[in-house]
């Protein structure tokens, strides 16, 4: 249901501003994707120009992009966080699959049935089952001292790497 033009409010909070200029800016990158022709990347010139349009200060301009640097910065790390749990799992799950392959395989060869091969799956599958519900059934702050945990060794290999490159580079001059 459309409202009629002679209904729309003449003035607006803060809020509904933001809102109406965001759903404006999804219904424009809709129309770009429908096929008008539309940059999908805009300068800094262009968003100095919005701002100026906008009577947003430079100041609250540049805060509000270095938070949205940081911002982004930290959902980068986090990704990369997920992504390397992930991983891990699926090396352990690889492991699994490969060594109690082998076990059932040489059970089943040994003894001709299934017995003892049985319990190091079930036992194993236990273990890697509580491991994923520990990965994904963290709460908040579980996964956030996880990932800083990870975060700060991240860091301490990088600053070790960076000092053996360069004792390496020292030895070698």
């Amino acid at each position: 249901m459309s409202v009629p033009p002679n209904q729309i409010t003449k003035s607006y909070r803060q809020e509904d501003i933001q809102q109406i200029l965001q759903l404006a800016f999804a219904v424009a990158e809709r129309s770009s994707i429908s096929g008008q022709d539309r940059s999908e990347e805009m300068s800094r010139d262009q968003l100095l120009e919005i701002a100026a349009e906008l009577d947003i200060p430079l100041e609250s301009l540049e805060l509000a992009e270095r938070e949205w640097f940081d911002r982004k910065g930290e959902l980068q790390k986090r990704q990369e966080f997920n992504l390397y749990r992930r991983n891990k799992f699926k090396k352990k799950f690889g492991s699994y699959l490969i060594v109690n392959a082998v076990l059932v395989l040489l059970n089943l060869v040994s003894a001709g049935t299934l017995s003892w091969s049985l319990y190091v799956l079930l036992l194993w599958g236990l273990g890697l089952g509580l491991n994923v519900w520990n990965i994904y059934q963290e709460t908040d702050e579980e996964y956030e001292q996880a990932f800083q945990k990870w975060y700060s060794q991240k860091n301490l290999r990088r600053s070790l790497n960076s000092l053996w490159d360069k004792l390496n580079k020292g030895w070698q001059s």
